[in-house]
């Protein structure tokens, strides 16, 4: 907004679709007709006024007539009236019409009704002009004294605007307001008192304060809010002061308002790093996510405690209450629990490890028994993830996590499943101390696993770490009982033509052990249970997989067989037990073969698993002792060095981590001593209350380049040319998901522009909010107009448009300027972060990047191959995308591009545009 532009506080909604009315009707209703008619009346002039029509005329019209009016309505009417009409003459000096109007303010501000009083109260706030305001001054004194709250409230935020205005109209105001405060006892009335003595006189602020200080915590909180506010802005400019306060700040941590103990908590922080204080407000911060049920509060709660932790001094105190954040767990929402989840993490150490296990072990068994959420399966995914990175980094819990998890791997969903195998399978490398316990409940679960990701994953961990006889067999008995009954085929055909009894199909299973709510054990067996009638789904789960037509996990069960038979060879004497054993496991891959060659699964066996089966079945057919040493040997060592790269990789992450938290003192920079230092440098720190607001208006400052001039240009956008009759311009300001265009029109003619207007549209998921009001322009004026655009998805768009006006005298049509268009980069209003290469590939295939990826790829190959079809072999396009692209289901690429080829080191621009539409290729 230019230093030329009125100011105003009151926008209105103006319909464009109607017509103005006249101004000799508008006067006629205004004087003839009855409350209702001047009421509409009033509204018109109101709006038209919005709209840069001026109305002299009507002024002393409205001051005669309706004025003396008392309707509510057409007060509060009048209010905006008398705040967006011009009260001075083009010389500065104020209307003599406006004596009237003044006396007017005069009686409403004795009026009997509190509400005409305090709106002409808060009316008065926003006038500029001092001569309205020095005959009222007494009026205005004496509403400090009114019965109402209401009206007293408002006379002191009006005294406190004149005073901050024009002093000279009332010089003792503070003095005023001081004792005002003194005998005051509604809570509003004393907020806005003190409010003002902060900002107008602090040392009579600070005195009420300490006459009052032990009496704070009976204050409202309205009034409590201010005194932290205070007490901060004191502190930060003044150290010495803490002492004298930090008591005051201790007591506002009970407050009952949510929002006083927010604040008094950050501020508590700020003015001591004493370990108590760090603990009193990281105590409080908890309570508060705890108690409050808006979710967003607890995210915002949640990253001051973040905050907290990243200085290295608050990290030893909030190590200590690491039990008190995980009862933030008790939370549904999957944002707050992985935030509190990651805080845990990062605050856990040896002396509270175990006590986290325990809690989030009860946390994982709790998922189990509650009924099925959208997030009960991502919650349990965080629960296994975290006692995953808290087994690695220590060690002895390992034992303590696994028997729990590993009942996982049966669950249906695959997601949770799977973070258990990755975290079985590097317990099981790292610590072999535990080879035996994993190995044994590996097999336990291992007829109930339903996914046949996680079912691979089993396989290659029974089949590299059983090590003994015993669990060799176990595994080939757990193997043969998830096929069901060999040869598959002639079993599969004998049971579609009905030879199958019912007896020969029953199998006893295993007893299985169940986890209760306490965390014990309890065994249900398999013969106590009733027997489900036989169906598709009851076969046995590899059986059913490898009718599906997933041979992938049959090229895994070939490789397994292959090192548990070369390992069973090694550890048997006897010949014929080994050969017995080997021929077993032969016979396993062959009947799966003959199963894969056959018309019974629901997709064939591919090449790729053929050759691999076949290779473990020439392999255990010669057992040589090089294909002993490839099987059992490297490939646990390629586990090991994954895992050691990953393990590298951490560290590394963590070390920088710790190099961002320790503040580094070079040799040659300058020692602060505090007593040497200057009143206004002594504390470099920012006014955190400063930051809020401008964080809140979306202006937080940055640091920009060494001329923040340039830095602001660097965002401005050339609309139109030097030598339109209109010359536009824009700076394009993102805060978040809005865009506020700030256009500069200039009118380049020396004559006058009527109904300047600025048409825009948009591109892409853009949406404009409002549309700009048209405008007049004098010869060479200028003005800024203002656009708001609000982002709707995650991609590029753009805004087009022009600039019609009229050309005040001329009988011709409307002038256009068209406007060159505004590329809004998806980069400048997306936030960087990290996710793990598991999430990374969850949303290349959920958001379909790779689709987009290739779609890109086709758009430059066909231009490539346009441009050499019209300027021969050595021209290469540089793309321009100008409608946004789309792939169908097609394939076919739909939208607009224009190419620049470049041949022989000249630029040639293609005038024509190409529909890719009617192109189609594959790459």
């Amino acid at each position: 907004m230019t230093a030329a532009e009125n100011v105003c506080y009151t926008l209105i909604n103006v319909p464009m679709d109607s017509e103005p009315p006249s101004e000799i009707s508008l006067k006629n209703d205004l004087e003839k007709g009855d409350v209702k008619s001047k009421t509409e009346a009033l509204k018109k002039v109101i709006i038209m006024i919005l709209n840069g029509e001026k109305l002299p005329g009507l002024l002393m019209t409205i001051i005669r007539f309706v004025l003396p009016l008392q309707d509510h309505t057409i007060k509060k009417l009048l209010l905006v009236f008398w705040e967006i009409v011009p009260k001075t003459t083009p010389d500065g000096r104020l209307l003599h019409e406006m004596i009237l109007v003044c006396d007017a303010y005069r009686k409403d501000l004795q009026h009997p009704n509190e509400f005409i009083r305090g709106s002409t109260l808060r009316f008065l706030c926003k006038l500029k002009e001092a001569e309205l305001l020095e005959p009222l001054m007494p009026a205005i004194r004496a509403c400090l004294e009114h019965r109402h709250s209401y009206v007293r409230r408002n006379a002191v935020l009006a005294i406190y605007t004149i005073y901050r205005n024009f002093e000279h109209l009332i010089p003792d105001a503070p003095e005023l307001i001081h004792d005002f405060l003194v005998n005051e006892k509604d809570a509003s009335c004393k907020r806005n008192a003190f409010m003002m003595l902060i900002h107008a006189d602090q040392d009579r602020a600070l005195d009420y304060l300490s006459t009052c200080i032990d009496q704070v915590q009976t204050f409202g909180d309205i009034l409590q809010l201010v005194i932290v506010e205070l007490i901060y802005k004191v502190c930060h400019a003044n150290p010495s002061e803490r002492a004298r306060f930090i008591r005051c700040i201790y007591n506002l941590l009970q407050s009952s308002s949510p929002a006083v103990k927010y604040e008094a908590a950050g501020t508590l922080v700020t003015l001591s790093s004493a370990p108590t204080a760090v603990k009193a407000a990281a105590q409080c911060y908890i309570d508060l996510i705890i108690k409050e049920s808006d979710n967003n509060v607890k995210l915002i709660v949640l990253d001051r405690l973040v905050e907290l932790k990243e200085h290295p001094a608050h990290e030893r105190v909030l190590q200590d209450l690491v039990m008190d954040i995980l009862r933030v767990l008790t939370t549904p929402d999957l944002e707050v629990r992985k935030k509190t989840l990651q805080l845990a993490l990062d605050l856990v150490s040896s002396r509270n490890v175990e006590e986290l296990v325990i809690v989030l072990k009860k946390e994982v068994i709790k998922t189990n028994n509650v009924s099925e959420h959208e997030d009960t399966d991502k919650y349990r995914q965080l629960l296994v993830r975290t006692l995953h990175s808290c087994s690695v980094r220590f060690p002895d819990m390992a034992a303590n996590v696994i028997p729990v998890l590993m009942e996982f791997l049966s669950d249906s969903n695959e997601a949770a499943a799977a973070d258990v195998m990755e975290f079985v399978r590097e317990a099981i490398q790292r610590f072999d101390n535990l080879r035996t316990l994993i190995v044994e409940k590996m097999l336990e679960v291992f007829h109930a696993i339903k996914s046949v990701k996680i079912y691979r994953g089993a396989l290659w961990i029974l089949g590299e770490y059983c090590s003994t006889k015993e669990d060799i067999q176990s595994v080939m008995t757990e193997v043969r009982r998830s096929l069901g009954e060999i040869p598959i085929v002639e079993s599969e055909i004998k049971k579609e033509a009905g030879e199958l009894k019912p007896e020969e199909e029953i199998t006893v299973g295993p007893a299985q052990k169940l986890v209760t709510e306490m965390g014990t054990y309890a065994t249900q067996s398999a013969l106590s249970s009733s027997r489900p009638a036989k169906k598709e789904e009851d076969r046995p789960p590899l059986r059913g997989f490898l009718l599906d037509g997933d041979f992938f996990v049959a090229a895994s069960l070939a490789t397994t067989l292959t090192k548990i038979a070369l390992r069973y060879v090694a550890l048997v004497q006897e010949k014929k037990k080994q050969n017995s054993f080997v021929a077993e496991a032969m016979l396993l891959m062959a009947t799966i073969l003959h199963l894969g060659k056959s018309s019974l699964p629901k997709k064939p066996i591919t090449d790729d698993d053929v050759d691999r089966i076949s290779l473990c079945l020439k392999v255990l057919s010669e057992c040589s002792p090089l294909m002993n040493d490839i099987f059992n040997k490297e490939c646990r060592q390629s586990l090991s060095h994954m895992l050691s790269a990953k393990l590298e990789e951490e560290k590394l992450s963590q070390k920088k981590e710790s190099e961002k938290r320790n503040v580094t003192v070079q040799p040659d920079d300058p020692i602060s001593f505090m007593q040497l230092t200057a009143k206004n440098e002594m504390n470099c720190k920012e006014d955190q209350f400063q930051l809020s607001l401008l964080a809140a208006m979306g202006t937080t400052q940055r640091k920009e380049a060494a001329d923040p001039l340039a830095s602001k240009l660097n965002k401005v956008t050339q609309l139109t040319g030097f030598s339109d009759p209109v010359y536009a311009e824009a700076y394009v300001h993102v805060n978040q998901y809005d865009i506020v265009l700030d256009v500069l029109v200039v009118n380049q003619t020396s004559d006058t522009l009527q109904n300047c207007t600025l048409e825009l549209a948009t591109l892409g998921d853009l949406k404009l909010v409002e549309k700009p009001s048209p405008l007049t322009l004098a010869p060479h004026d200028f003005a800024n107009i203002k656009a708001n655009v609000k982002v709707a998805s995650t991609e590029n768009g753009i805004i087009f448009g022009n600039i019609v006006y009229d050309v005040s005298g001329a009988a011709s049509d409307r002038n256009c300027v068209v406007l060159s268009d505004i590329h809004i980069d998806i980069m400048d209003y997306i936030q960087p972060a990290t996710c793990t290469d598991a999430e990374f590939r969850q949303m290349w295939a959920e958001f379909e990047w790779e689709n987009k990826v290739i779609t890109f790829q086709r758009i430059i190959c066909l231009s490539n191959l346009y441009a050499r079809s019209i300027f021969g072999e050595d021209a290469l396009a540089n793309v321009s995308i100008e409608k946004p692209i789309h792939q169908g289901p097609d394939a076919a690429v739909t939208g607009h591009i224009r190419i620049r080829a470049k041949s022989q080191g000249m630029a040639l621009s293609l005038g024509d545009k190409i529909n890719l539409s009617q192109k189609k290729t594959s790459i």
